[in-house]
């Protein structure tokens, strides 16, 4: 029986269970959790190579202090979303400090807080974070009846009959609260990986962003980015995931290339594990797709909607914070700026823009004349029946049937306003080493421009310039350094 000091490890757990009841039947639930999220993100078999991929920590590159590294292809579903949520907070909260300047410290807690921002959005319940002792068996029990007393922190453990097969030279991280054995870094196998994962439960986020600050390298360690996307599903809950997917046939992370899924990185970015990036839900035949359901505190935007592979809504291009994470058709990147103008309220103007263009899927700049009614309708502009012929016979006075962008803007906001600014520097961050000039990662600086008229060119040999485009379909942009930044 624990002592008058010490709190139960939680306010629900009823009195009349004793302590290792409790943790048996948590350590089972725990254990059922974990083999499905394992095969909703793998599926029903783990290639090597992928989970190897996969296989690395949160690491900062020594040439810029804020920037992680993807040391291979595949685990940018996770850190891309990280790097822009960490790159935010430096935004908000550090205004003109320079990124150089940053400390190692300072760093290591933007990326806690970035954590556990991501966390939060996905919280169900409670925060359940997955650690991964690797001492044998007898050792990690002891580390788990140590730990039942602590409180406002419950502790349950997977499966760990073969515990025993895993490294016995691990190291062990003493802290106030608890003793985290985490792995160096040292390779295991998927099947060992998921033997001894233990999960550490937490009220709040305070607690979170204790635990890892005095558990660093639960985070740095060979398999931090998989600890911090399981417990990102696990305090989400596993059947919350499951209810927002639409198509389970298939896993989060390809298991041939090992990429995210959009519904991973919707997750990762605003906290729902949708498949769709529109706005809202759309009715397709029948079925009901969702999408974004508000604005994202992250945008998003990809080449692939120039290539008519989605469209991507209002709610991703114009987040609440001017970063954005880039897709390409292999590879996340983030996009970033100091010009909070980016993100300022739409005006009367952008707005009727953005509902024009929802009626021209195509991006031709204009819509049929029929839907002429709808436009207007959506604007909370005069929509009766009479009006609207008037307005189509003078909007289309040569009958063919369509209504062209500026012609609508002229007639109906003649004073157009707009309130991004026609220049702002932007600045660019790709994870991996190799897709940066000299092997490093760096941040890439450009200056952009926004031109009068809405006619773009499509530049196949230029797709950073193709991708920005579907955001400011009349930008031109100069990188400082002369080299255009890789998305892939």
């Amino acid at each position: 029986m624990a002592s008058n000091s010490k709190k139960t490890v939680r306010s629900d757990v009823k009195k009349e269970r004793t302590p290792n009841a409790n943790q048996t039947e948590e350590t089972q639930n725990t254990a059922q959790e974990l083999q499905e999220i394992r095969k909703l993100l793998w599926g029903t078999a783990i290639r090597t190579d992928v989970f190897r991929r996969w296989s690395q920590g949160f690491e900062f590159c020594d040439t810029e202090p804020s920037a992680l590294v993807q040391k291979e292809g595949g685990p940018c579903a996770v850190i891309a979303p990280v790097q822009a949520n960490l790159l935010k907070n430096v935004i908000m909260d550090t205004p003109g400090h320079s990124l150089k300047d940053l400390t190692e410290d300072k760093c290591r807690r933007l990326l806690i807080q970035a954590l556990c921002t991501i966390l939060t959005k996905c919280r169900a319940q409670y925060f359940r974070i997955v650690t991964l002792p690797m001492e044998t068996c007898s050792e990690v029990k002891e580390v788990i009846n140590a730990a039942t007393d602590i409180p406002n922190v419950k502790l349950s453990t997977a499966t760990l009959e073969e515990a025993a097969t895993l490294p016995a030279d691990a190291t062990s991280l003493p802290t106030a609260t608890t003793t985290v054995c985490v792995t160096n870094a040292r390779e295991v196998s998927s099947d060992a990986y998921h033997e001894g994962l233990q999960v550490l439960n937490f009220d709040t986020s305070d607690e979170v962003e204790k635990f890892y600050t005095e558990n660093w390298q639960v985070l740095s360690g060979q398999y931090g980015v998989m600890l911090f996307l399981y417990s990102v599903l696990l305090t989400k809950k596993i059947e919350n995931v499951i209810s927002e997917l639409s198509d389970t046939s298939e896993p989060l992370i390809h298991n041939t290339y090992g990429y995210g899924s959009q519904a991973l990185i919707n997750l990762m970015l605003t906290g729902r594990a949708v498949a769709h990036v529109w706005d809202n839900d759309q009715d397709v035949g029948g079925l009901k797709l969702r999408g974004i359901n508000e604005q994202s505190d992250i945008g998003f935007i990809t080449l692939m909607e120039q290539m008519r592979y989605c469209t991507v809504g209002s709610f991703y291009k114009n987040p609440k914070n001017p970063v954005w994470v880039m897709g390409s058709e292999t590879h996340l990147t983030v996009l970033f700026s100091n010009e909070k103008r980016l993100v300022s309220p739409e005006t009367p103007s952008e707005l009727a823009r953005r509902v024009f263009k929802s009626y021209d899927p195509e991006g031709n700049n204009f819509i049929p004349t029929d839907v002429l009614q709808d436009v207007l309708a959506a604007l909370d502009l005069v929509s009766e029946p009479e009006y609207v012929e008037i307005m189509q016979k003078r909007l289309d006075p040569e009958g063919l049937h369509i209504i062209l962008l500026n012609a609508f803007m002229d007639e109906f906001f003649p004073q157009e306003q707009r309130s991004t600014p026609d220049t702002f520097d932007l600045m660019h961050y790709n994870g991996i080493p190799g897709s940066n000039e000299g092997n490093k990662v760096r941040y890439c600086k450009g200056t952009a421009i926004l031109l009068e008229s809405d006619l773009k060119s499509v530049c196949i040999s230029n797709p950073m310039l193709t991708c920005l485009q579907t955001k400011w379909p009349n930008i031109e942009i100069n990188w400082h350094d002369m080299r255009i930044p890789s998305l892939n």
